[in-house]
């Protein structure tokens, strides 16, 4: 079942947050986007004085059958190689996270291979990977309901107030412009991008495949088909895993296109979502500024990313914390004496 939560709309709350951030010794305005932030993160947490506990990085991996049709500049394998380097620490979101004082957690959402008893690995592993969405629809109905429940599940564990999103697995960027194009109506061409390096060429390949896929598909429109057609594994655990951090009044740190791609979905469920989330950044990854367009939110950074691995998510962090800090700690013109503006 789907949670069902209201938006964060609070119009008294929201005048009080507004008060005490225009009181700061500052001009108005003048902290920009972190103004918005603080009285966003207040907002989901029902306070004044909102703050940051515990916060947690969640990377889901899996692997795709759509890697057969040739839409990845690496081979699937390489999946299961970042998995173990994220577990052995090597990583960038291994370094961002310890760097942002964020707990990390790896979850094998469906990778084609075998792990075995790992002490730092989730395995929620539901088959080894999707079907080709070329041929055949990724996920049955079941698989794709399963992999939403244990998303929800994972979210429901994790303490803390602030959810990250990340993830890994070849292929899954052409599953997020499936996704994008059969959610928000915009062209396959404009959704399509390199992903892990592909050629002009490679792109134009990468297009098709998807044209073919949604012309096989047609008439599939419901969100939870179109995932379950289009997606991944670790895009539905995500997905689920937003919706119910979202019930739960906690922050959910967007990351890239992939990410951004299974908060599209969620959004589709549940429109208040949006309310949750902070956008930590713009990848370079083509359409990803056209879905954060379509979706009418601003992310905080651009730094040119094309990563994943939720490491937008862990170097938006520190924005969070500065938010919640100031409302907190920085004076107010009464308590410092200072002179407001006049008039």
């Amino acid at each position: 079942m789907i949670p069902q939560f209201a938006s964060t709309a609070n119009p008294a709350l929201a005048a009080q947050l507004d008060s005490a951030i225009d009181n700061k010794t500052k001009p108005l305005g003048s902290l920009g986007m972190l103004e918005q932030l603080a009285k966003q993160i207040g907002l989901i947490q029902n306070t004044v004085a909102p703050a940051i506990d515990r916060p947690a990085i969640l990377v889901f991996a899996a692997d795709h059958g759509i890697v057969a049709e040739g839409v990845s500049a690496y081979p699937q394998d390489v999946t299961w190689q970042m998995v173990e380097n994220f577990l052995a620490g090597g990583a960038a979101i291994n370094v961002f996270a310890a760097q942002a004082g964020c707990h990390l957690q790896v979850i094998d959402a469906g990778v084609n291979h075998e792990f075995g008893q790992r002490s730092a690995l989730i395995d929620r592993k539901l088959a080894n990977g999707t079907a080709n969405f070329a041929k055949a629809p990724a996920m049955s109905p079941d698989l794709c309901a399963a992999a939403l429940e244990a998303g929800m599940a994972l979210a429901a564990a994790v303490p803390g107030n602030v959810v990250g999103f990340g993830e890994m697995g070849i292929g899954n960027t052409t599953a997020a412009a499936a996704l994008m194009h059969k959610l928000s109506g915009i062209p396959v061409a404009l959704c399509v991008g390199a992903g892990t390096g592909l050629s002009a060429d490679g792109v134009a390949h990468k297009q098709r495949v998807i044209e073919d896929a949604v012309a096989l598909h047609a008439g599939v429109d419901a969100p939870l088909a179109v995932l379950a057609t289009f997606g991944g594994l670790e895009i539905a655990m995500m997905a689920g895993a937003m919706l119910q951090g979202a019930a739960m009044r906690k922050v959910l740190l967007i990351d890239g296109f992939i990410v951004t791609s299974a908060l599209l979905v969620a959004s589709r469920l549940q429109p208040a979502i949006l309310d949750y989330c902070v956008f930590a950044h713009c990848s370079a990854e083509s359409g990803h500024q056209r879905l954060l367009e379509a979706l009418g939110v601003q992310p905080l950074l651009q730094l040119d990313l094309r990563l994943g691995e939720g490491t937008g998510s862990a170097l938006a962090l520190p924005l969070l914390l500065a938010a919640v800090n100031f409302l907190a700690h920085m004076a107010t013109f009464d308590s410092a004496r200072v002179s407001e503006k006049k008039g």
